[in-house]
């Protein structure tokens, strides 16, 4: 494991505020573009005879992104390891920022035909360019900067970002939806969209009196930044990598469930209304941003692996119960099991990825082997969970019984793959060595 200790710098806390700022607008721009995706796009962007077909076709685009996100993942990560972290932030979120903001300005398919969903595509992509290399930047800016003892802490906080972004987005479509029907949709949707630049230049603004990391900086004074991360992660880290991408998928694959197919299978194989599954994720999402740092500072004292291993079994062994609850009827028991999957067992596996996952990459190609993981690990388990899930609800007569196995699956992968963590890195560390890693 790493043995680095922080330099010296700007306080902690504005570090913490640098990167936690960040991730959340990173995390807004996202889940404001899954929302609108189901009330907006599907009608003025994907117009057809079948409201099914305009709606999967929306669906589609939002699912684009994770298949995007490795591409961003090994082009900023490279820029990363090679030019610093400060500097491959400022672009990401500028490209993050900027599309999001370009999205809200569009002109509708109705306007100018084909165009419309075709540059909606394109900024899409740009998207999930730049959300793919945030969050390794986001982590290691908080990560390289903490106190030996607190990295467990320090790296959680980039995680809340999920959450946060997740509920801003919900508020902010949530209060323009308070409008007409018609202004909402002429122009009340485009109003969070352009106005989330806003938040991009406070979070440039925030970033811009943060120094490069301790770590980058010690690198570079010895000469050892890596001439081509890629390769040189690919060639001495592979195991790490392989890790990585293991833990990551029962990180994702439930959170996917409890936050964003829960809302269709309630009110649709349920019987509950729509306000009753979002208030349920809500509240859900509350609880998990309190509990991440929690989680984070607990894994300082009891270790990475057992707190991640501690929530990966909980949500292996909540699963069936999950189910059982929604299929009660009961609203109390679909917020309950919502707030015990996403808010509670959850936030011990999110919270510790960041850290657990950097500890196994030596800092010259620590970005791009955390990034690499973490974006392949999204793009196998996160955007193809709630289509899985869907697929078999369908599959076998609206039954959970396959999905909850799917799930439970995910879990045994990850927890596999973390209980090998120290293994793997040891090995990639002995490897490296004469290479000079």
């Amino acid at each position: 494991m790493s043995t680095e200790t922080a330099r010296p710098g700007p306080p902690r806390t504005k570090v913490l505020v640098a990167s936690l700022t960040g991730s959340t607008i990173e995390w807004f721009d996202f889940f404001l573009y899954g929302t609108a995706s189901a009330l907006i796009f599907n009608k003025f962007f994907f117009p057809s005879d079948d409201p099914l077909v305009s709606l999967m076709l929306s669906y589609l685009t939002f699912s684009l992104t994770f298949f995007i996100r490795p591409l961003g993942g090994v082009v900023f990560s490279h820029i990363g390891d090679k030019i610093g972290r400060k500097k491959t932030l400022v672009i990401t979120l500028s490209l993050m920022g900027g599309a999001t903001m370009l999205i809200g300005l569009l002109p509708t398919y109705e306007t100018i035909g084909i165009l419309a969903p075709i540059l909606l595509i394109l900024l899409r992509i740009v998207q999930g360019l730049g959300i793919g290399g945030e969050w390794g930047g986001a982590l290691l800016l908080a990560y390289e900067y903490a106190p030996a003892n607190k990295r467990g802490l320090f790296g959680s906080v980039p995680q809340m970002g999920i959450t946060l972004g997740m509920l801003l987005a919900s508020l902010a479509l949530t209060l323009m939806s308070l409008l007409p029907d018609a202004q909402f949709e002429a122009w009340g949707w485009r109003v969070p969209f352009v106005a989330s630049i806003l938040l991009v230049l406070l979070g440039l603004w925030i970033r811009a009196g943060i120094d490069e990391t301790p770590s980058f900086q010690k690198a570079k004074e010895e000469g050892t930044v890596a001439k081509l991360p890629v390769v040189e992660t690919f060639r001495y880290h592979w195991r790490a990598v392989l890790v990585a991408v293991g833990a990551k998928v029962v990180e994702t694959a439930p959170f996917y469930i409890f936050g964003t197919f829960v809302v269709s299978y309630a009110t649709g194989t349920l019987d509950f209304e729509n306000t009753e599954a979002l208030n349920a994720v809500t509240v859900g999402a509350i609880v998990a941003s309190v509990l991440i740092p929690v989680s984070g500072a607990l894994s300082d004292r009891w270790g990475r692996q057992r707190v991640y291993l501690a929530g990966a079994v909980l949500l292996a062994l909540f699963i069936a119960p999950y189910f059982l609850m929604l299929g009660t009827g009961s609203t109390a028991l679909l917020v309950l099991a919502t707030v015990l999957g996403l808010g509670v067992f959850w936030p011990p596996v999110t919270a510790t990825i960041g850290t657990l996952c950097s500890e196994i990459f030596s800092t010259q190609v620590r970005y791009t082997g955390v990034t690499l993981g973490y974006q392949i690990g999204a793009a196998l388990a996160g955007g193809t969970a709630p289509l899985i899930a869907t697929w078999l609800l369908s599959r076998y007569d609206d039954s959970w019984v396959p999905i909850a196995g799917y799930l439970v699956f995910t879990a045994v992968i990850s927890i596999v793959a973390v209980s090998l963590a120290r293994k793997a890195s040891r090995a990639e560390r002995h490897e490296a060595a004469p290479a000079g890693d």
